[in-house]
């Protein structure tokens, strides 16, 4: 029996994907409103397709509990955020997970983890917790580093066809290991030491994150001279060796917006780049309000009340605002007092977020004179014809109506 820990954004398609694929597994976390949720037959988050996986695991066996199961296989998933005032990786619900692990599980174990942590967290976190517990790492309980490779949007087609790594402290164990995975996930599966697999992750992340910052760099180099950007990244990306990602309103998520700070905190004054990126990225929300605060001057607008902020997930066509640009930009124009005075809408998100926030979007449009798209949900992109005759500000480059103003 496998016993997921963890039922979010990464745990629930995990236990989902292994019981349909002939697992008996058992998922488990402290959040009772969750479990509960599950054992009533509905999933906690909207993805593409989790549904009929959720049928297809109940049908196979799946069950969900609050409590930890006392068996040979442990896959942990849950959060691991980061201290924003020393920038290092905050393992407390790691660690918390695993000691609750070690109160149950018996000889020989293996704990499979599947957060993303900073390379040597294993080592200086983890391995004391099964020591305490009277173990010896590497031979009474086997630790494994599996990082996860999935995004919201895409999951399960990431979960099967995306490569893994597994990370072991013997060849044996990462080969059991990668077996597990093997039964449903297609991409190539390598098998590494723990300390490589924990850095691969974060490094993957932290290229995308650089990537990034240099499209946003390029935004206000660009904006300064009047010429338009993504032009410009269009034909710089005919070169072979040449791919630039989008810039926009800034990076959010649990992944590219996180993982680079775990090296800028482990790794003071050798991270340099990495560093600057988070900068400019973090920055970018400021900077969407200064071309708000511009817009408005150009076409004689005083009214906030009537400017609408159209999307508040992280990315597009997914129910996910973890690290969200727009809720960075809310806590920056709550400094200037102005954040409850916009409007707000995303066709995503059902339950109440923030102030003045609307459920309809024709009912939103109507209120407002101003937009500023940070989210390129489908809907709005379906629904341009309806933003005529208003001041639209896209920082995802997605509308095509004339005078629409960029980043």
């Amino acid at each position: 029996m496998i016993n997921v820990i963890g039922l979010g954004y990464i745990g629930l398609p995990t236990a989902l994907m292994l019981a349909a694929h002939g697992w008996e597994v058992v998922g488990t976390d402290y959040n009772q409103e969750i479990v509960n949720t599950l054992n009533l037959g509905q999933t906690t988050f909207k993805e593409q397709g989790l549904d009929e996986l959720f049928h297809a695991a109940v049908k196979a066996g799946i069950r969900f509990s609050e409590d930890y199961m006392k068996t040979d296989t442990y896959i942990l998933s849950v959060a691991t955020p980061y201290d924003k005032l020393s920038k290092k990786i905050d393992p407390q619900y790691l660690i918390k997970a695993m000691q609750s692990v070690m109160k149950v599980c018996t000889k020989g174990a293996i704990v499979i983890i599947e957060s993303t942590v900073s390379p040597g967290t294993i080592d200086k976190q983890i391995r004391p917790i099964v020591e305490a517990g009277g173990f010896v790492p590497g031979e009474d309980i086997h630790l494994v580093h599996a990082p996860e490779r999935i995004i919201p949007g895409n999951m399960l087609y990431e979960l099967k066809h995306n490569a893994r790594t597994i990370g072991a402290d013997h060849l044996n164990v990462g080969e059991q290991v990668k077996a597990i995975y093997d039964s449903f996930c297609v991409g190539e599966i390598i098998v590494t030491d723990i300390k490589t697999a924990e850095m691969t992750k974060v490094v993957e992340n932290t290229y995308r994150d650089i990537n990034i910052a240099y499209a946003n760099e390029l935004v206000k180099i660009c904006h300064v001279d009047n010429m338009d950007v993504y032009e410009i990244i269009r034909i710089a990306n005919r070169h072979p060796r040449v791919n630039i990602l989008k810039p926009g309103p800034g990076v959010g998520g649990h992944c590219i917006s996180v993982d680079p700070w775990f090296l800028v905190g482990d790794y003071p004054g050798l991270a340099n780049i990495i560093l600057a990126a988070r900068r400019i990225n973090d920055s970018m929300p400021e900077f969407v309000l200064e071309r708000i605060h511009d817009i408005m001057k150009e076409n004689g607008m005083r009214d906030v009340s009537r400017v609408g902020l159209y999307g508040l997930t992280y990315k597009e066509n997914v129910d996910d605002m973890r690290e969200s640009p727009t809720l960075q930009m809310l806590d920056c124009m709550e400094k200037h007092l102005c954040g409850n005075l916009v409007k707000i809408y995303d066709p995503m998100v059902k339950e109440d977020v923030v102030a003045n926030q609307y459920y309809d979007l024709d009912t939103f449009l109507g209120e407002i004179d101003f937009l500023v798209i940070l989210v390129g949900h489908k809907e709005i992109i379906d629904n341009m014809h309806k933003l005529k005759g208003k001041v639209v500000l896209d920082t995802r480059n997605i509308c095509d109506l004339e005078g629409t103003y960029r980043l």
